[in-house]
């Protein structure tokens, strides 16, 4: 899973969500995403090497937290 944007470190991921910017996940070839619950996404997206993996916590189709 991905998230949309593409954000090269979790750090950033983290500080997007809590400043409130609509971050949403995607799985090209997997299906679809859950729209509420717990994913697991990883980043930056392919063909760059994943270099960070994080759980989020997806409301209404939205990342609302990063562990």
């Amino acid at each position: 899973m991905y998230t949309r944007p593409n954000f090269k470190t979790k750090k950033a991921l983290k500080e997007a969500v809590a400043g409130g910017e609509k971050v949403t996940v995607f799985a090209p070839g997997l299906g679809t995403p859950r729209y509420n619950g717990t994913e697991t996404v990883e980043g930056p997206h392919y063909p760059q090497p994943h270099t960070w993996y994080a759980q989020v916590e997806m409301e209404d189709g939205f990342v609302v937290k990063v562990k």
